[in-house]
């Protein structure tokens, strides 16, 4: 029955990956050249046994919205942090960056992120004309993390929930753009200013630390020593997805904390989560779900995943060294600026205080 327990693990995985799938659409990105992504990285994850799969990721997602203006310059961070990403993969110095800021600065950069999350949250629930559908969605989210501390029922109950106050109470029904719901390969030409710029380096920063601590995650979860994740396989892997979909227009994807990995067989679970993705998106499910589904409904997800997961465990190991002030100063500047600008600036201030003290 090895099958079977593969296929729910997967299944779960999906279920918690469609609202953010959502969460794309809501940006503008086109999701059916995103099809492309998972079986690629499908592909690479049979191939070489890689039990680390790849889906929508809800910092990746909120980062780019907050930091582009439209559809185009999102696109075009998306291309421009998966060639640095790609750089680092095929370079294998995704050690060598950790080891030359300390982990401390990469958790705390993390922890920042997970600030961010929450605020966006907050300021997509205020500012959303169904304000109402997103303070639900909180509500919920947080009431659900609380009793079971799980964040499959978290997403679904949230996402759920909100979408039918939305739909019945406030008669919602989306018109989604053309550009969203075509089921084409269109392709998107890069543009480059400074502001894209700032994006791809704020979004490379974040998939490093993504990659140490979700990708690590996963590889913990099966149970097998050493851990079985190949980190620079996985951020070539995920680079070349992203590379290739954001060409077309498609929404990117990145490396997750993956229930499959605990599955009987890690590898097919994963793969297996990663094509019906691909189906999902292949026959256009995905666009018929999301005229119902406001984005406004994963703000209380974003909240949770913010303020009740990503940001305590990584602020508690930011914090535990004796670089406290590096690693606080790396946590506030993330959440208030970008995660690029606050590595840079914890790297800087961990140079700068030995040299003031030595004065």
């Amino acid at each position: 029955m090895h099958w079977f327990a593969d296929l729910m693990a997967a299944i779960g995985v999906v279920l918690n990956g469609i609202p953010q799938g959502i969460m794309a659409m809501g940006l503008g990105f086109a999701v059916f050249p995103t099809t492309f992504s998972f079986l690629l990285v499908a592909a690479i994850n049979f191939i070489f046994h890689s039990v680390a799969p790849v889906s929508f990721q809800a910092e990746s997602l909120a980062l780019t919205g907050n930091l582009g203006r439209n559809t185009r310059e999102f696109t075009s961070i998306i291309f421009g942090g998966s060639i640095i990403m790609a750089i680092i993969g095929f370079t294998g110095v995704l050690t060598r960056i950790v080891h030359l800021f300390g982990n401390h600065i990469i958790t705390a950069m993390m922890a920042g992120v997970g600030i961010m999350l929450a605020k966006i949250a907050l300021d997509m629930s205020k500012v959303h004309r169904h304000s109402l559908t997103g303070w639900l969605s909180i509500l919920v989210a947080v009431i659900t993390y609380l009793i079971s501390k799980d964040l499959v029922w978290t997403i679904c109950l949230s996402v759920i929930l909100s979408s039918l106050y939305a739909v019945f109470g406030e008669h919602y029904q989306a018109s989604l753009p053309a550009n969203v719901t075509v089921r084409k390969f269109i392709f998107t030409k890069p543009m480059f200013n400074l502001r894209i710029l700032r994006g791809a380096l704020s979004l490379a920063c974040l998939n490093i630390g993504a990659n140490l601590s979700y990708g690590l995650i996963t590889g913990q979860m099966t149970g097998i020593k050493p851990n079985p994740v190949n980190l620079n396989l996985l951020t070539s892997s995920q680079a070349l997805a992203d590379m290739g979909t954001s060409l077309l227009g498609g929404a990117p994807v990145e490396t997750i904390i993956s229930a499959t990995a605990s599955a009987p067989e890690p590898v097919i679970a994963g793969c297996l989560m990663m094509l019906i993705m691909a189906a999902i998106l292949a026959l256009g499910w995905l666009q018929k779900i999301g005229k119902y589904v406001p984005s406004s409904s994963i703000a209380g997800f974003l909240f949770v995943l913010g303020m009740f997961v990503t940001f305590p465990e990584n602020a508690a190991s930011a914090l535990a060294g004796k670089e406290q002030l590096v690693a606080a100063t790396t946590m506030l500047v993330t959440a208030l600026v970008d995660p690029f600008v606050g590595l840079l600036s914890g790297g800087l201030l961990k140079v700068l205080l030995p040299l003031f003290a030595s004065l």
